[in-house]
């Protein structure tokens, strides 16, 4: 048991902190209007947390500290360096679109950005429902400010205004579930009701009603029906350089405290939350699927999309347990694991082509604006095809892997006719995905359309994302193993 003041136990988020608040106070003296200093010391400060975090996961740093509140396991070595090379490929993809839409009169998109993944990095980390509260609410105001960076842009103020307000609500849904845990239990701390709930000592109707409310509050989180009515609107609304902040990085934050939550604190009522996963993950799969199919606008494509993937983690999730047995429960969670994973390097080259093919005064954010694609450029046409093909699951590409290891883990699970539907559902979402390819390669250029060009860098970090897509589709064994030892040496069933 280590110390309960184990410093070194959090130094990513130290380390974070004081480099976040030393980047507002030099950005404030700055004035450079395209504040590359304030770039190059936040990809400075990433590239330092990830040495951090792999030095400390490599040595196999483990333990809680600060009396339970906060857990450094081998899940969240990896879910925070995922965090940080998604952090810090959002900020390269979307420089220059920043620049070109006056976001960079301060060093807010840095700042905040780096104070959200600071939110996300005590998700990750948190051992008690205090901590989960408190990392869940950095990360939120943090992004509410994001979206309504352009203050001058209406589209983006509603979409603030939506987020802030279903977010508050979400919140209070959490909040009341938890609180009735609290009450049910007499534990904050997550192994402690993990504890109770097995030693029979809870209030059991509390307990179940509390369940209820963590899970609709979880949901919204992830974004899963039906609780979805926000992602469309915010993705939609938000500038495209902090869609991406909003729909990589979090979602792994999300994952994480859903995992710790269900899987681990309350695996004790799985009969209880599983049938509402199943319930959850079918209606996004539904929904996001057939509505993506009728979108004209790219961004919403994409976020109908991100809606019934996030239905498939939840298939994986919902596995873990067999009746009251949890044999597979490592196979399953690190199937869910992998496919978040491979989700957020999907999600950071879809968002990212939109970033590099929009210019000044042009959002490529309509299906439309990709006609032609192939004859004006054929690397982005090429790499935009892979990552379309991914998003379909189609062979040999890593998506096809990280939908076969999920409808694995149903299949083990019993619940075939729940993994019939979602290949069905798969096969009609595949539409709109192939829709997009061959607007790219069989229509006629639109005219008007500005010309493309990236910078060396943007290229090569796109053709590293595009390569990973087909690369990990042909070897996935390593992800994969790393994805199932971390859940077995992390959590306990």
């Amino acid at each position: 048991m280590q110390s309960q003041f184990d410093f070194a136990l959090a130094t990513p988020e130290i380390v974070l902190l004081v480099a976040g608040l030393a980047i507002l106070l030099i950005d404030a003296f700055s004035n450079d209007p395209a504040r590359r200093l304030t770039h190059a010391l936040s990809l400075a400060v990433l590239a330092v947390l990830t040495v951090i975090s792999l030095v400390q996961w490599n040595a196999g740093v483990e333990g809680v500290t600060f009396h339970g509140l906060f857990v450094t396991d081998a899940l969240a070595h990896l879910l925070k360096v995922t965090s940080y090379l998604a952090v810090a490929v959002t900020l390269i993809y979307g420089r220059h679109y920043a620049m070109a839409r006056d976001m960079m009169r301060g060093g807010e998109l840095y700042v905040l950005t780096l104070f959200a993944l600071l939110g996300q990095m005590v998700m990750i980390s948190a051992g008690n429902l205090v901590s989960v509260y408190l990392g869940l609410e950095l990360m939120s105001l943090a992004l509410y400010a994001l979206i309504a960076l352009r203050r001058e842009n209406v589209v983006a103020t509603e979409a603030a205004m939506k987020y802030f307000v279903l977010g508050a609500l979400a919140s209070g849904f959490l909040l009341y579930g938890m609180s009735m845990v609290y009450g049910a239990t007499g534990h904050l701390d997550l192994t402690e009701i993990a504890d109770a709930i097995a030693a029979g000592q809870t209030e059991q109707m509390a307990l179940v009603f509390g369940v209820v409310f963590l899970v609709a509050g979880l949901a919204f989180k992830l974004g899963v029906v039906p609780f979805h009515m926000w992602v469309p609107d915010v993705y939609h609304g938000s500038p495209t350089a902090v869609t991406l902040v909003l729909g990589a990085a979090p979602k792994l934050a999300a994952f994480a405290i859903t995992l710790r939550l269900l899987a681990e604190s309350l695996h004790g009522l799985a009969a209880d939350w599983q049938p509402m996963l199943i319930i959850l993950a079918v209606l996004s799969l539904v929904i996001g699927n057939l509505t993506a199919i009728v979108q004209t606008n790219f961004k919403r494509m994409l976020a109908y999309s991100s809606i019934s993937h996030m239905g498939f983690v939840l298939l994986g999730l919902l596995s873990g347990v067999v009746g009251t047995q949890s044999d597979g429960a490592a196979a399953a969670y690190g199937a869910s694991l992998f496919y978040m994973l491979v989700y957020v390097l999907t999600t950071l080259g879809g968002f990212g082509m939109v970033l590099l093919m929009s210019r000044d005064g042009f959002e490529c954010d309509r299906i439309d604006d990709l006609k032609g694609l192939n004859r004006r450029s054929p690397w982005h046409a090429a790499i935009l095809l892979l990552l379309m093909f991914s998003l379909a699951g189609l062979p040999p590409l890593v998506g096809f892997y990280a939908k076969l290891a999920v409808l694995q883990a149903v299949v083990n699970a019993g619940h075939l006719w729940l993994a019939v539907t979602a290949v069905i559902l798969s096969l009609i979402g595949a539409f709109y995905y192939l829709r997009v390819v061959k607007v790219m390669y069989f229509d006629e250029p639109q005219e008007g359309v500005p010309a493309l060009s990236a910078t060396c860098v943007q290229r090569g970090i796109m053709s590293v994302n595009g390569a990973l897509i087909l690369l990990l589709g042909i070897l996935p064994g390593g992800l994969m193993a790393v994805s199932v030892q971390a859940i077995r040496t992390s959590l306990s069933f």
